[in-house]
């Protein structure tokens, strides 16, 4: 899977991921995430480097202070409308998995330069095929609207307060 962005949702100024297949068909597969995991996604994919470290750049630390090494992430299922992620770690000659959120996995990924995965039954039940002038796309009109998510999310990030959130 490709990562497009992250773009946010209107009305619902929800932020959404967008991965993209590879391979054709090219299926789009939309994942709402929360705002702090757009945050990093977007900070990652933009190259910001924090003062101190944030968590998931924290998590890259710790992963390798340990003798591992993230290999590639999945998205492994969707259940009642909320998907599922795994880690693939690999320690010497242990393979490990671990369970975590989508966004968590691709902020990680996208930190580590590691592989995005989703599984065929993910992308058939929640992926769809993009609008068909889409393929005929070029390069500075994805690099456009890329930029456009971008401008989008940061007038969002500015705009947001934590009362918006409210108490739970």
């Amino acid at each position: 899977m490709e990562l497009i962005g992250v773009r946010l949702e209107v009305p619902a100024n929800a932020p959404v991921m967008m991965l993209r297949e590879q391979a054709a068909p090219h299926r789009v597969l939309p994942v709402y995430i929360g705002t702090p995991e757009a945050s990093a996604i977007h900070f990652a994919r933009e190259g910001v480097v924090p003062p101190r470290p944030l968590t998931h750049d924290l998590l890259v630390t710790v992963i390798s202070e340990l003798g591992a090494k993230l290999t590639e992430v999945v998205i492994t299922e969707v259940r009642d409308h909320t998907f599922f992620a795994e880690l693939h770690l690999r320690r010497g000659d242990l393979d490990l998995s671990v369970s975590c959120r989508p966004s968590d996995a691709v902020a990680l990924a996208v930190r580590t330069d590691v592989p995005i995965f989703a599984s065929n039954a993910v992308l058939d039940e929640a992926a769809h095929l993009p609008e068909e002038d889409a393929d005929e796309v070029d390069e500075t009109d994805a690099e456009a609207e890329a930029d456009d998510i971008l401008d989008e999310f940061r007038s969002f990030i500015d705009q947001v307060n934590p009362e918006d959130f409210g108490q739970s």
